[in-house]
Formats: C-alpha cells, sequence, structure tokens
C-alpha cells in the first residue's frame, strides 16, 4: 500500500471551500459547471472524423454522454470505479476504514485513481473498435495525423480520457461548491437534453415536417390532420405520465419507529422506502443489456455476401446495431422518433409477431435483471437488515417493546426489507420497460434517473435554503 498511498497522494484534489458557500453562490457553481459539461459535448477531439460517428442513444442518456465529443464516455469511468470499489469493500476483497477520517481519504483516493484508469481504458475502447473513426482509418476519406493512424488513435484516445477526468474533477467542484453531485447533474442534464429537443425541435426533414413532437403536432394541426396531431403527442403524454408516477411513488415509505435505549421519552424513525434501493437496479441493468450489445458487436465478423452485416454468438449486427439474435432481442426497442411515419408506424411495428416477442423477451430480461441487482445491492452495500440492525445497534437505537438486541432488530427489519426491495426493483423494471417501449422521451431508465435527481435536488435546495435563514441549524445537524 506505501507505493499506491504515493501515488494518491500526488493526485490534485478539489478543496473544499473556506468559508461556507451561500444558496447563491452555490447556485452559480452548479451553473457554470452545467454550462462547461453542455460545452465540452460540443467539441469533437482532434483527429476525429466527425462524419463517421456511430450514436448510441441510450448509452449517452444512461452515461451524461455524447459520443464522438470530449464526453464520450461520460460518467461511465466514475460510476463504474464507484461500483467495482463498493462491491469489493462489501464482498470483504478490500478493506477500508469508513468510520476514520484516514479511511475514508483513502477510499476517495483509491476511487479517484481507478476512475482515471478507466477512463484511458474505455477512450481506447472507443477508439480501437471503431466506433469512433480516427481520420487515417480505411474506413476515413481524411489523412492521419503526423502521417500514422496508430498516433492519430493515441493523440484521440488522450484527449478522451482527459475529457473524462475533467468530468471527475468537475464532480467534485459540485459536491464541494454546488449543490448535490456532479455524476448526477451530468445524468439529469443529458435527460432534460434529450427531452427537450424531442419536444421541440424545429429543425424540418426533407418533407417539411418538424423533428420536434410539439412542433410536428401544431404542423398537422394546421393542416386539419387532427388525429396526426394526436399521435405526435402521444410520447409527450407517456413521458410525464411516468414522470408523476415516479415523483409519487419517491413519497411512498414505511416508517419503523424508534427508541433511544438510554434516553426515555426520545425517538426516531427508520424510514424504508418502497423504492429502498432507489433507481440502482435499473442502472445496472441497462448497463449489462447495453454491454451485451457493444461486446457482440465487438466480437462479430463480417458477412461475405453481405460486408454490411456482421454475426457472432450474440447476433446479427448492421452498423454495429444488432438486427437479430440473442443481443437484438434483449435490445430497448427503437425511438418512434425515428419511424418515417410517426407513431402510428410505431405501433404497426409493435404489432408484427416477431416484434411482439422482443417486447417480452426485452422486459423479462430487464425487470429479472433488476430484482437480482436490487437484492445484490442491499447485501453488498450494507443495506441488509443484518447490516441496518447493527447501524442501528451502534447509534443506542432500539424498537419500542423489543429489546435492544441486533438479533431481535434484524428479525423485524426482515419482515420488511427484502420484499420491498424485490417489489422496489420490479417496479423500477416494469416501468422502465413501460416507458421504453410507448416511446417516452429521453428513456425509461433517463426519466427514472432524471425525476429521483430532481427530487433529492429538491431537497438539497430547500435544506440549504433553510440552513441560510437559520445558521444555527447547521451546528445541530453537525452535533
Amino acid at each position: 500500500m506505501g507505493v499506491l498511498d504515493s501515488v494518491i497522494s500526488i493526485l490534485p484534489e478539489v478543496k473544499a471551500p473556506a468559508v461556507p458557500q451561500s444558496l447563491k453562490q452555490k447556485l452559480v457553481w452548479t451553473g457554470v459547471v452545467l454550462v462547461i459539461f453542455y460545452v465540452m459535448g460540443t467539441i469533437y477531439p482532434i483527429g476525429v472524423d466527425p462524419t463517421r460517428i456511430q450514436q448510441f442513444e441510450r448509452l449517452d442518456i444512461l452515461l451524461g454522454s455524447r459520443t464522438g465529443s470530449l464526453i464520450t464516455t461520460g460518467i461511465g469511468p466514475i460510476v463504474l470505479a464507484s461500483i467495482f470499489l463498493q462491491l469489493a469493500v462489501g464482498s470483504k476483497l478490500v478493506s477500508f476504514d469508513l468510520n476514520s477520517i484516514e479511511g475514508k481519504k483513502k477510499f476517495q483516493g483509491v476511487q479517484k485513481l481507478l476512475a482515471i484508469a478507466l477512463s484511458f481504458f474505455e477512450a481506447g475502447i472507443y477508439v480501437m473498435s471503431n466506433y469512433i473513426t480516427p481520420v487515417g482509418s480505411p474506413a476515413s476519406q481524411f489523412p492521419a495525423l503526423l502521417g500514422s493512424l496508430f498516433l492519430t488513435q493515441l493523440i484521440v484516445v488522450l484527449q478522451i480520457a482527459l475529457g473524462s477526468i475533467i468530468l471527475l474533477y468537475l464532480d467534485e467542484v459540485v459536491q464541494k461548491f454546488g449543490i448535490g453531485s456532479g455524476i448526477s447533474l451530468f445524468i439529469a442534464a443529458g435527460v432534460s437534453q434529450a427531452v427537450f429537443l424531442g419536444a421541440f425541435n424545429f429543425t424540418a426533414d426533407a418533407t417539411g415536417i418538424p423533428g420536434g413532437l410539439i412542433p410536428q403536432a401544431i404542423y398537422y394541426l394546421f393542416k386539419g390532420e387532427v388525429l396526426s396531431s394526436f399521435w405526435a403527442l402521444m410520447p409527450i403524454i407517456f413521458t410525464a405520465l411516468v414522470f408523476v408516477v415516479v415523483v409519487y411513488v419517491e413519497g411512498m415509505k414505511i416508517e419503523l419507529p424508534l427508541a433511544y435505549g438510554r434516553a426515555r421519552g426520545l425517538g426516531a424513525k427508520y424510514p424504508i422506502k418502497f423504492m429502498y434501493v432507489s433507481n440502482i437496479p435499473v442502472i445496472l441493468a441497462s448497463a449489462i443489456l447495453l454491454n451485451f450489445q457493444l461486446i457482440g458487436a465487438f466480437t462479430a465478423v463480417p458477412i461475405a455476401d453481405s460486408p454490411d452485416l456482421k454475426a457472432g454468438i450474440f447476433g446479427t449486427f448492421q452498423n454495429n446495431q444488432p438486427v437479430d439474435g440473442f443481443a437484438y432481442f434483449i435490445t430497448a426497442l427503437p425511438s418512434p422518433l425515428l419511424f418515417p411515419g410517426g407513431y402510428p408506424a410505431y405501433l404497426q411495428f409493435l404489432a408484427q409477431p416477431r416484434e411482439m416477442m422482443h417486447i417480452l423477451a426485452y422486459g423479462i430480461a430487464l425487470v429479472l435483471l433488476c430484482v437480482v441487482f436490487g437484492w445484490f445491492w442491499i447485501e453488498s452495500t450494507g443495506m441488509g437488515p443484518s447490516n441496518v440492525a447493527a447501524q442501528l445497534q451502534r447509534a443506542g437505537l432500539q424498537i419500542p417493546g423489543y429489546r435492544q438486541d441486533p438479533r431481535i432488530t434484524e428479525k423485524i427489519l426482515e419482515r420488511y426489507i427484502p420484499i420491498i426491495t424485490v417489489l422496489g426493483s420490479l417496479f423500477v423494471g416494469i416501468l422502465a420497460w413501460f416507458a421504453d417501449i410507448t416511446g417516452a422521451l429521453g428513456t425509461g431508465t433517463g426519466i427514472l434517473l432524471t425525476v429521483g435527481i430532481l427530487y433529492r435536488f429538491y431537497e438539497d435546495l430547500a435544506k440549504q435554503q433553510l440552513f441560510d435563514l437559520y445558521p444555527q441549524l447547521k451546528t445541530i445537524v453537525r452535533m
């Protein structure tokens, strides 16, 4: 660990502010980081052929990224580093004393170092597998930088990795100077952009029909096609419906009464929310399904008679998108915005027997993975009944009417936590599946993530506003 400590000690770090930031200052810092994020998403790395970039809409939404730009990998390295390290700690592969300041600092340092390493690794995968085509490659019409394809690839990898590292430190800036976290901010920003463009894009195609759903509805309305105008608004209606349902469910919880064993009369409540594991199951499930697509496209080989098609163990691919096989049936359906005939053509597409099987297979895979990852997450991150019982014991809390024994507390928690974990995981999986098949803007996973993020953002704003009005509360909270 001596070498590791030395490496961690030289990593740059964003220092916490010497003076606590006011709500206005935090909003300014958050806004500045958001502007930088959007600007980075419009910059192509030097050496990239912009005409050969393949877009991955779902991956971009999930990772707060924009394929082909400086933020191609987005928050992927940060999230993966966090997941890998938490799973390693939960499974006792590595040990950190997270109750001490030194232990927390070492944990954060290792996580940052792992995220930086993954930034280079993921950037290399995108470039070497030609998801991002460098100039000088056989598929590009432009000459290589410095006359060398290898040097061009290296330069592009370095730029994309640097973009991810910048996002890593912007995340620290938001955590220490802004509101919430940069990871949540970038995800919400990417989904919000997708929803806004999908709803309000005024750019028309060759036939003169606007790309955004609301301009489309107005366009059809002026032409007297009321039914077409209604169909154009369907994805927006489903987006709003999913948004309302998630906001409502966020407030559903069971409050377990608690009492302080050494102080009679003082009580507390332990809230067990219906979405106990939040959106973690659907994030991990979506990531696994997307990885099947990426690995399948990477391992597939060209078909002799059809050079634009590739086949492998996970199915058949065209332009790195699955068109048949296992990877196709566990991949989310295309957006209705991609269909020339709009939502009616999309519904006709879904009515095909093959696509109905596709819907069913995708739904089963997504929901089952959500349940598996929900259960795995609580067991590996200290959210299970035994871990929660031990935490309450250390805090001197007990359930009224029962002895202060962690075994008794654990048995009571086992009545709630496991079943709520399964039900909550089922709910987020089914809701994400419903949003995906109805064509809700921003994808089902994206909406689930964004609603949860905005809900917590609102809570943080309310708390910060309360602290600004009553500064003495900060002292009480610290105590």
